[in-house]
């Protein structure tokens, strides 16, 4: 071969890899904007990689239930047909024929046929009208006159009752509906209420409630063990000609509260605002920069025994490998199995209810070969792939971030991924697509209080505009002792709301 030829054969091969990988990219964006959102695979196609079960440590291909636990085959459960409520309000409409209309002395009842349908009445505006009588002694015609002092409110001659505010809060931050859409709907009603009256309302809430708000991120932030993500939210800065970029850094604790904290940038500095100083404890995350900056800013020295370990998220490594099915489904499938296997032991401990103590043996017995499988798959692997692809990077981000991944391994209190914190994320991007952007950075703040409130009063089963409508009516007369006693862990104790689906 000259060196013509070889020249040529090796722009042939560059170009070559240069159109597959540009190929995936644009398979990736395509999928992305226009394919389905699950990543759910067929297990026909789980299959077990060739050449590699002889260079990888045998280990059972299933593992096998706990003892005690009977395996079950997965039956879909048939979703009932729709009915009318038992708890609604009946309002009975008689029907008569008309011959019986025209002569009722003639007939004689002798039973009936009742059917029941479901009847919609939409949302009325009235006016309350509060009338304060003057008394005077009769014995003392000539003494001050009393009078009955007005309830607490949140704010004096405001023209919304907490009933109406917290309507326009749900609307807004639940059911994702902007301020003018609402706006829009109340003069449909037949009641003109510009965009700025209602944002003033929406503030109104904010401030109310700010207190509750720092008691539960005080709280919160007492726990040794945190799940925190982050997510862009554009909101408006006058004189830039165009958004500008914040974040609400999300923190959530399983099983409890879920915390927005409005930033205007995603910067490392941000977070350590967030954690405070004395903070020890596992921040489980995913790869972005800012965490291990953070937990190296505390540690000093030494980051194994630094006050901030980080834990790595399972879910968002399978992910880059779902992301590279496609293009190397046999090494994918086998890798998205092994993953699987890992699930379904989480899955088991999750029906048995198992306590910390009870993870951590199962895990180190089940869950702890898998890793070393998939561990030393990966470096057999990372050699037969160039940097570029997909495969390549989904390795290269799993061996990157392994320390944090087998992490729940030990500590039976960490779960395997942090996708609570990502679904506490997605109320907010539902909303952005509709109001598209924050008005100000000030108001990023209040967008974080009322997301909390909301979002934490769904965790504990409680209707968002029941428990929204307490807080208004009750906080401007609380003092600062009582603050605790209305967030919404307390208030699902003392049961004081009706359940979310029974509300």
């Amino acid at each position: 071969m000259t060196d013509r030829e070889a020249a040529l054969e090796a722009k042939l091969e560059a170009a070559q890899l240069e159109n597959r990988l540009l190929r995936e990219k644009i398979d990736a964006l395509v999928r992305a904007l226009y394919g389905k959102k699950s990543e759910k695979l067929d297990p026909a196609q789980l299959e077990l990689l060739g050449g590699l079960a002889e260079k990888i440590d045998e280990a059972p291909a299933a593992v096998e239930p706990p003892a005690g636990v009977t395996q079950k085959a997965p039956s879909k459960p048939r979703r009932p047909g729709p009915r009318v409520p038992e708890h609604l309000p009946v309002k009975e409409v008689v029907l008569d024929p008309d011959e019986v209309l025209a002569c009722p002395q003639e007939w004689r009842l002798m039973g009936e046929e009742v059917s029941e349908q479901l009847d919609y009445e939409p949302g009325r505006f009235y006016r309350r009208r509060l009338i304060r009588r003057k008394y005077v002694r009769k014995d003392a015609p000539f003494t001050a006159p009393v009078i009955a002092p007005l309830p607490p409110c949140m704010q004096e001659r405001c023209l919304a009752t907490p009933e109406l505010i917290a309507q326009v809060v749900i609307g807004k931050y639940a059911d994702h509906l902007p301020l003018y859409r609402q706006s829009q709907i109340y003069r449909r009603a037949g009641v003109e209420l510009s965009r700025q009256t209602l944002c003033r309302w929406v503030d109104l809430a904010a401030d109310t409630c700010q207190l509750l708000y720092e008691w539960m991120a005080r709280e919160q932030m007492a726990h040794a063990y945190l799940q925190i993500d982050e997510t862009p939210i554009p909101y408006l800065d006058p004189g830039r000609g165009q958004t500008a970029k914040g974040y609400l850094w999300v923190c959530s604790l399983p099983n409890g509260y879920v915390i927005y904290i409005w930033h205007p940038s995603r910067s490392a500095e941000c977070l350590q605002q967030i954690l405070p100083e004395h903070y020890r404890g596992i921040i489980q995350c995913d790869g972005y920069a800012a965490y291990p900056s953070v937990a190296r800013q505390r540690a000093g020295p030494d980051l194994e025994q630094g006050p901030v370990q980080l834990a790595s998220c399972w879910a968002h490594t399978r992910r880059k490998f779902f992301e590279a099915h496609e293009h190397a489904p046999s090494v994918a499938g086998w890798i998205l199995g092994q993953i699987a296997q890992l699930y379904r032991i989480e899955t088991r401990l999750r029906e048995r209810r198992a306590g910390p103590g009870l993870c951590a043996v199962v895990r180190s017995a089940q869950s702890a070969p898998i890793l070393a499988r998939l561990r030393k798959a990966f470096i057999l692997l990372r050699q037969r792939y160039r940097p570029q692809c997909s495969m390549a990077k989904a390795i290269d981000y799993a061996l990157g971030q392994w320390t944090g991944l087998k992490v729940f391994i030990k500590n039976g209190i960490i779960v395997i991924d942090n996708n609570e914190v990502e679904r506490a994320i997605r109320p907010t991007k539902i909303g952005a697509k509709n109001w598209t952007f924050i008005g100000s950075e000030t108001s990023g703040r209040t967008a974080a209080i009322l997301y909390t409130l909301i979002e934490s009063a769904k965790r504990y089963g409680l209707d968002p505009y029941q428990y929204l409508l307490l807080l208004l009516r009750e906080l401007p007369a609380a003092t600062n002792w009582q603050i605790q006693a209305y967030t919404p862990a307390a208030i699902a104790k003392s049961k004081r709301l009706l359940p979310a689906n029974a509300a």
